[in-house]
């Protein structure tokens, strides 16, 4: 993997979701596009549109979504706006979100309801619990007020899908518009929007499917599409949804144009089926030998049972109150890169810290063995 991935030797990688990484020849492509642009700016910004188009066509063919649902947007937070932009919302309204939120999605809601005197309506959902259970305590907050539902398809604090399949169903019976934020889930799941009715679907294409940074997809259907508008106001105004978003003025859009060829060329040098069920069974491993390493030192269980769990994505519950308190998730993801030259993700929900592991294909079982050997000790100390 060493002439595949640019990844230093050290730290230790465990945190492939949060930022993904990008494989040399993904960067080469984008370098190479980039030399193209500044070579000729004129030219290249001319034929841009077209470019953006086929790209986005390949990308369709890669989710299997309509192409005429699927626009490019710089991340799924970005696509995340444009739906709070677009969406009908009433005055008063009330938007409905899980306590497993992204928290950047979440405050736009709430901007959201701000700006139309509404309010948000944050409902639990039991780490443990199957979809029937994590369906019916989204889908049994509606009321006459719901005007919005938003849900992650997989959880990026909790490593776990939602029921969106479950969720959209209901919303559409009852009128409600429905968005899904979908960001960790492209190339993670070979057909993502199966089964999935919601009006809005956004997700990143750099986190999973290792495409240049940052290269998001929104894909709309339903009665409000043609309201989506991209964030920058251009000269593709006069289009029709997506189109529109071909169109973005003089953004450096080189990583939209390299994202189909990185998806391609890795399912090409390693296949996406065989990459997910490795990475599936490496974090599952991984969680394994961490938390026993845990385990020996507190006597306690740090295995974490979720209800529907995430393949690559996985917790370990971390000793005593380390990690749960306000800001202590990014304080301690600073503090055991600094001090233990590790990329990890943390997380808190329901007052219990976690460990967030994300496996990917460049990731081996000696990565968690030295973790559990190097690291557990310190941050049990820590603890």
């Amino acid at each position: 993997m060493d002439a595949d991935w640019p990844l230093s030797p050290t730290p230790l990688h465990l945190n492939h979701g949060s930022f993904g990484a990008v494989p040399r020849f993904a960067l080469d492509l984008q370098a190479a596009l980039r030399d193209e642009m500044e070579a000729a700016p004129v030219r290249w910004f001319a034929g841009l549109p077209d470019r953006i188009a086929t790209a986005r066509l390949d990308v369709a063919r890669f989710l299997h979504a309509d192409p005429d649902s699927l626009a490019l947007v710089p991340n799924a937070s970005g696509g995340a706006s444009v739906a709070f932009a677009g969406l009908p919302f009433p005055h008063g309204g009330e938007i409905i979100v899980t306590d497993h939120g992204y928290g950047a999605v979440t405050m736009g809601a709430e901007r959201l309801a701000r700006r139309h005197h509404g309010s948000v309506r944050t409902v639990h959902v039991p780490l443990d619990a199957g979809p029937s259970e994590a369906a019916e305590a989204v889908t049994g907050a509606i009321t006459a007020r719901t005007a919005l539902i938003v849900a992650d398809h997989l959880t990026s604090p909790t490593a776990r899908f939602l029921p969106v399949d479950l969720i959209g169903r209901a919303a559409r019976e009852h009128g409600i518009p429905f968005l899904v934020d979908g960001a960790h889930v492209p190339a993670l799941l070979d057909d993502p929007l199966a089964g999935v009715e919601c009006d809005v679907w956004v997700g990143n294409l750099h986190k999973f499917g290792c495409a240049p940074r940052s290269t998001g997809v929104l894909i709309a259907r339903g009665p409000h599409t043609q309201a989506l508008w991209p964030l920058i106001d251009s000269w593709g105004a006069p289009l029709p949804y997506p189109r529109r978003f071909d169109v973005q003025g003089t953004l450096d859009v080189t990583a939209h144009l390299a994202a189909p060829a990185t998806l391609t060329g890795i399912d090409t040098r390693w296949g996406w089926a065989g990459i997910r069920a490795r990475a599936s069974a490496l974090a599952g491993t991984g969680a394994a030998v961490i938390a026993e390493a845990f385990t020996a030192i507190t006597g306690e269980d740090h295995t974490v049972r979720v209800g529907m769990p995430a393949g690559p994505m996985r917790l370990v519950r971390l000793p005593g109150t380390l990690g749960t308190g306000p800001g202590a998730p990014d304080a301690l993801r600073a503090r055991v890169l600094d001090e233990l030259d590790a990329e990890c993700a943390f997380g808190r929900f329901g007052g219990v810290g976690y460990l967030r592991l994300s496996a990917h294909v460049y990731n081996t079982a000696a990565d968690y063995e030295e973790f559990a050997a190097r690291c557990v000790p310190v941050l049990a100390g820590w603890a």
